[in-house]
């Protein structure tokens, strides 16, 4: 257990950090699977909706520091691959 003010500190700020970081991954993670599932039940309408808020959701994360601004491109470049793919097929 910590023994000084700042010790004691430090693990109230990586307690708070950890949730928050928790929170994001997991709609990080959300974001994705709703619009890979649009694609593969072949809901275009739905897939199309999806992207449009992954790329805002994604661009809006990197704003705030919770992913780098290539990770998120990276992210929306592989979904909007997947979504083009499912519109030709």
């Amino acid at each position: 257990m910590a023994n000084h003010k700042s010790a004691e500190k430090r693990i109230r700020q990586t307690l708070k950090r950890t949730e928050r970081n928790r929170y994001y991954r997991t709609r990080i993670k959300n974001i994705v699977r709703a619009l890979r599932e649009a694609i593969e039940s072949n809901d275009l309408q739905k897939a199309e909706e999806c992207f449009k808020a992954a790329n805002k959701d994604l661009h809006k994360f990197v704003s705030k520091g919770i992913l780098s601004k290539n990770t998120a491109a990276r992210k929306v470049s592989r979904l909007n691959a997947a979504l083009k793919k499912a519109r030709t097929a």
